[in-house]
This record gives C-alpha cells, sequence and structure tokens, in this order.
C-alpha cells in the first residue's frame, strides 16, 4: 500500500453508504443507507448490493452493472470475512490487479486487503477530481437548494416581524422566542420545498461570535442575528448554502457600522472570482479591507476575533469540499461552485455574515442564490 501514487490506478474501489459519503454518491447516483462495495472497471461503474436494494439500483442508479451481495457471497473468500473477502473475490473475478481509493476508505478494511496482498494507492487528493467543475444540471441542483435556504430567511423575516420586545427579549405567539424555535421553523419550510436543514444556525448575540455555534435559548431584541441555512435537497443530494445576519428593534451605529463593513466586503468580493484570478489573492484584500475600515483580527484574552475564517468554499454534494477561498487558496477555475461569506466577529457587539453562492466564468460569476439583504426589522 502506497500512501503516494507514482503513477495513475486505473479503477477506484469504494466501500461506504451514499447516505453520508459524497463519493459514494456521484459515483452511483443513488441513496442507499447501508455500506456497499462499489468499484469501476474497464470504463464501467460497478456495484454489490443486497437483494434489498438490488431492484431499486438496478433501476434508479448510473451503475452499469450491479451484482447480487448473497450470490457473491457463495463465491467470495470467506477466510477473510465481509467486505474484504468479497473485494479479494471481486478483484480476481474481474483480474483487476490494483485499485485506488480515497484518503477516507475504511482504515480497518484497507488493513485486511493489504495484508491479503490486495495492492492499491491511496489517493492523496480528491477521488473524483471532476466533481470540483459543476455542469449546468449541477448548478440547477444547488440553485433548488438555495431556493429552500431562501425559503427558510422568508419564514425567519416573518418571525422576526411579528414578534414583540419585552423586557429585552423577543416573543412570538405569546411565548419567548428562542433560536429552538426559529431553527425548527426553518426546518419546516425548506421541507416544503424538498430539502432538509441539519444543524441550521439562529444564533443571537455573543453566540454568534463564534461561527459554527447553532444557536440556543432565547433570542434579545437590539442583537445582531445570523441566521445560516445549508440545507440538503432530499432528491439530489445537493447543498445550498446562505446566510444573512438580522437584528429585531434598533440598531446602534456600530451595528450598523459592522453590519455594512461586512455586506459591502461581500459585494465587492463577489465579481472577483473569476477564472483564473486566485483564491488567496481575493481573501486576502478582503482582510486588507476589514483592516483598512479598523476592523482588525486578533486575539482578545485568548479569544480570536474579527475575521476568523476563509472567505469561501466549494459546494456540492458535501456542504464543505474544494477549493478553498483561504490564505492557501489556488487560482480559480471556471466551472467551480464557491461560496462567499465574509465575517466579522466581536463579542460584546455582535457578529455579522452575509454569504451568497457563485459559480466560477471567465467574466462575472453566475449567482447561484438569491435573497434580499434587509437585515433591520423594526
Amino acid at each position: 500500500m502506497k500512501s503516494k501514487r507514482t503513477k495513475p490506478a486505473s479503477e477506484v474501489l469504494l466501500y461506504a453508504d451514499s447516505e453520508s459519503s459524497a463519493d459514494m454518491l456521484y459515483f452511483g447516483e443513488v441513496f442507499v443507507p447501508d455500506p456497499f462495495i462499489a468499484f469501476s472497471c474497464e470504463g464501467k461503474r460497478v456495484a454489490v448490493v443486497s437483494q434489498l436494494e438490488f431492484g431499486r439500483v438496478r433501476a434508479e442508479s448510473r451503475f452499469d452493472e450491479v451484482l447480487s451481495l448473497e450470490e457473491l457471497a457463495r463465491e467470495s473468500d470467506r477466510k477473510h470475512g465481509y467486505p474484504a473477502g468479497l473485494i479479494l473475490h471481486l478483484a480476481k473475478k474481474f483480474r483487476i490487479r490494483r485499485f485506488r481509493v480515497a484518503a477516507d476508505f475504511p482504515c480497518g478494511l484497507a488493513f485486511k486487503l493489504k495484508e491479503a496482498g490486495l495492492k492499491f494507492d491511496i489517493e492523496e487528493g480528491a477521488l473524483f477530481p471532476e466533481r470540483e467543475l459543476k455542469s449546468d444540471e449541477e448548478a440547477k441542483l444547488i440553485r433548488e437548494g438555495n431556493m429552500a435556504s431562501s425559503a427558510g430567511f422568508r419564514v425567519v423575516e416573518k418571525i422576526l416581524r411579528e414578534s414583540e420586545i419585552r423586557k429585552g427579549y423577543l416573543y412570538h405567539g405569546g411565548r419567548r422566542l428562542t433560536s429552538e424555535q426559529v431553527q425548527e421553523a426553518i426546518a419546516v419550510a425548506c421541507l416544503k420545498r424538498g430539502a432538509v436543514a441539519a444543524n441550521t444556525i439562529v444564533a443571537g448575540g455573543d453566540q454568534a461570535c463564534d461561527p459554527h455555534c447553532r444557536g440556543t435559548g432565547p433570542l434579545r431584541a437590539n442583537e445582531l442575528i445570523i441566521v445560516d441555512i445549508f440545507p440538503r435537497v432530499a432528491k439530489s443530494g445537493y447543498h445550498g448554502d446562505m446566510t444573512r445576519t438580522y437584528l429585531k428593534g434598533r440598531a446602534t451605529e456600530a451595528q450598523k457600522a459592522l453590519y455594512n463593513t461586512v455586506f459591502e466586503a461581500e459585494q465587492n468580493s463577489l465579481a472577483e472570482h473569476r477564472s483564473g484570478k486566485s483564491a488567496s489573492r481575493i481573501y486576502k484584500d478582503v482582510v486588507k479591507f476589514f483592516n483598512e475600515k479598523g476592523y482588525t483580527t486578533r486575539r482578545d484574552n485568548g479569544v480570536p476575533v474579527g475575521f476568523i475564517h476563509g472567505l469561501g468554499h466549494g459546494l456540492g454534494l458535501a456542504v464543505h469540499e474544494p477549493p478553498r477561498v483561504n490564505p492557501s487558496g489556488s487560482r480559480l477555475r471556471k466551472g467551480q461552485v464557491i461560496t462567499v461569506e465574509p465575517g466579522l466577529y466581536y463579542p460584546g457587539l455582535g457578529g455579522v455574515r452575509v454569504e451568497d453562492v457563485i459559480r466560477v466564468t471567465t467574466g462575472k460569476p453566475e449567482m447561484l442564490s438569491s435573497h434580499p439583504y434587509r437585515w433591520q426589522i423594526r
């Protein structure tokens, strides 16, 4: 087993479920909840599934050949158990001398196969590099995910408009409004659009200064509330990913300045995402802009504050995938789908993040998300 390829291996091998593995879903285009074997052979895609899944996978997937697990199990190498014994049998049956696997291939299985003499290479980069460049159809599916995100924001805005302010807290429908209640309303709105919104962020006040804090408990008036919705379209598996920041009540001048600075950075950097442009340069330009506006990134009492994350990431069958727009980002390529999400976070003042999704072209990027930027709600 080699950790670095010296020459391309001709066939890929996967063992995963396609509910959680973006590579497996991309390879077969069918949802299967339990791990199964799939591989390529002379340009064809082959899957081995149980009789429970056999008919559906054969009818719905892009696999060229679907094999019965039960039938093959009778022929396979029982000495090494399942799935190692069956993979060894398949390699022999299909005369495959070498596989290549992803870096997240199951470790225990890899060691078993190695000990049994199977040769394979671990792909240091993406198992399917072509996933990074999205087709028109994929862009359409990501846009559908963002339409679900937008539906979620409309519900948030409705709730905030209807909310009353009592002693510094928000009340909706006669009870104190919480992050959890808003997250639930977002989930329902996304489901109505055919998408599942998991781990949605509705974080107010200092909670919003931790960018991945989901948010819990009561929401307060006159505080910035970050809402980040990244639903997965149930039918396709593609994600949307958008963020808006809200405030119910009256914003201070400091809050207005913080929001306006982030919004300006987001709008300016959207246009900079063009094929051939350096991702690291785009990121550094945002850092420079924030610094010039007086919003530095530093540590206060050991806690990072300011612009404490990358500017964006790839989006598709996974919420976070290549490329990255950060200090080490490479040059952008036509077809990449990327989030653009600058943010500033200062405990005591609050956090602001605004996020949209674009597809890189040779000129003006193609917008794959659309929702108004209304943030102050009286």
